[in-house]
């Protein structure tokens, strides 16, 4: 039996999901949650063979708990089920370790014949996804990339620079820097671009 933690922050699309893999024979959801700190939680105490989670949720996303398994050095294996067909989530994701990266209008029985192949050791990547993949470098760094997205946000750079321990000059030279990698003539639209790559 392959045991899951389903985290999705829709509640609707979660039930219909967690319906779907219970009629598999093989495949048993073993908790669900609605954010990715629930979603944590969950990976933590039940210690299931796979987490599938989708990437923006309230909390943690799906990205950043994919990361905290890898650093945990958990056997627990991520697949991501998501809408966001954004070359630069797959490329982050693969970064973080995770073994599955699908969409949500994919077909039920692909879903589960890849969720097999991530629990038997392979990957299963959207093949459209993986090939828009390795078209175009993200140019931002970690540290622009966090700035970017608190002043999407609506966050001053007063209010950044608390948050993140920078002086606000420095949080204007990240946001310049980012604006000007991203051909952006401000950071709201900065913010806006990253976002539609899939590098926020």
């Amino acid at each position: 039996m392959i045991r899951l933690v389903l985290a999705e922050d829709q509640a609707m699309v979660r039930g219909a999901l967690a319906a779907l893999l219970g009629l598999e024979h093989d495949l048993r959801v073993v908790a669900e949650a609605g954010d990715g700190d629930s979603a944590w939680a969950a990976v933590q105490q039940h210690r299931p063979d796979l987490l599938v989670t989708d990437i923006e949720m309230p909390g943690s996303t799906g990205l950043d708990l994919a990361a905290r398994v890898q650093q945990a050095g958990l056997a627990t294996r991520v697949v991501i089920l998501t809408t966001f067909a954004r070359a630069g989530y797959l490329r982050r994701a693969l970064e973080a370790g995770v073994r599955g990266y699908l969409l949500k209008d994919a077909p039920s029985e692909r879903l589960a014949a890849a969720l097999r192949k991530v629990h038997a050791g392979g990957r299963a990547i959207d093949p459209q996804l993986a090939l828009a993949a390795w078209g175009e470098e993200d140019p931002l760094t970690e540290r622009e990339r966090q700035v970017l997205r608190l002043a999407g946000e609506g966050a001053s750079s007063a209010e950044i620079g608390a948050r993140l321990h920078l002086s606000q000059g420095t949080v204007r030279n990240y946001l310049s820097e980012a604006i000007g990698k991203l051909g952006a003539t401000n950071r709201i639209e900065a913010w806006r671009l990253a976002r539609q790559k899939g590098w926020l």
